[in-house]
């Protein structure tokens, strides 16, 4: 079996796929990447190995990848410092001898920079060209808007019974952080997924207002949708004292939702699951306990 190492092993996206390795892979041959080992203690209880490092630090991720055979490389979340990072990543695999990385991207409509999601899209599509360009064999999935992001946008919503966000009519094809770390895991244990890339979406996209209608049945009230323009949205979240830095993030991504940035639905995901991934339906219910 090849050897396996996941970075980013205790956060959301990165736990979620080591915990479907461990379905069908011996602890022994998977590793994880952390800054802080102790908040890996239970994956080191099962058998996992921990490795400390940081993406700021280059030769600690050259002694962390020796031995490895499939690197997945989960996209920092400093995001200003991304580039370098994830230089410093790609580099050190390819002197580590790691073998294949698979790289969590995300999908997109625009490269030119025009985006309202260019603040993310910039250190993505960097990463995507030094790996191409690495001689390194690759996977790139480019990942869809998480559902699990739905209740951050969206807030108390049920107490409200209003989503406020200047999307518009845009949709995305959300998928489930969930299915997410499944697909990573298949990807790394399967074969045939050499220097190919995938849409990890659901084959439906939503609208704000689809996501409003779904509310509403499941909660039997009245779940309205308004989309006022990006100023406005600003301006009434700075009012009720939201930090600067969430309502200038959640505005952005609106507006790139409002552009058609995200809205590729596919297949990818469902193939590489052997089944239909969690609808929106399935994830509101469960979350909202409705």
């Amino acid at each position: 079996m090849s050897k396996i190492l996941v970075t980013g092993a205790t956060g959301g996206l990165g736990k979620a796929v080591v915990e479907n390795l461990l379905k069908t892979v011996s602890p022994g041959d998977i590793s994880v990447l952390v800054r802080d080992p102790a908040k890996a203690a239970a994956l080191q209880a099962q058998g996992v190995t921990v490795k400390q490092g940081d993406y700021n630090d280059y030769a600690s991720l050259v002694t962390a990848f020796q031995g490895v055979d499939k690197l997945f490389l989960v996209s920092g979340n400093d995001i200003p410092n991304r580039v370098p990072q994830h230089t410093n990543a790609i580099n050190a695999a390819k002197e580590a001898g790691v073998q294949h990385v698979v790289y969590t991207s995300f999908q997109r409509k625009t490269e030119d920079g025009s985006s309202a999601a260019a603040f993310v899209a910039e250190a993505h599509l960097a990463t995507e060209k030094l790996l191409k360009e690495s001689g390194l064999t690759y996977t790139i999935l480019k990942n869809a808007l998480y559902l699990d992001v739905l209740p951050l946008f969206m807030g108390p919503v049920l107490d409200t019974n209003t989503i406020y966000l200047p999307a518009k009519e845009g949709k995305v094809p959300y998928a489930s952080r969930a299915d997410m770390g499944a697909a990573g895991a298949a990807v790394l244990t399967g074969t045939g997924h050499e220097n190919q890339s995938y849409d990890i979406s659901n084959d439906t996209s939503y609208s704000f207002h689809d996501i409003a209608k779904i509310l509403s049945d499941l909660s039997g009230k009245q779940i309205q949708y308004a989309s006022p323009d990006a100023e406005a949205f600003g301006s009434a979240l700075a009012a009720a004292g939201v930090p600067a830095g969430i309502i200038e993030m959640t505005a952005g991504f609106c507006v790139a939702i409002e552009q058609g940035e995200f809205d590729f639905p596919a297949t990818d995901l469902e193939k590489l699951l052997g089944r239909q991934p969690e609808t929106a339906e399935q994830f509101l219910k469960a979350t909202y306990q409705l």
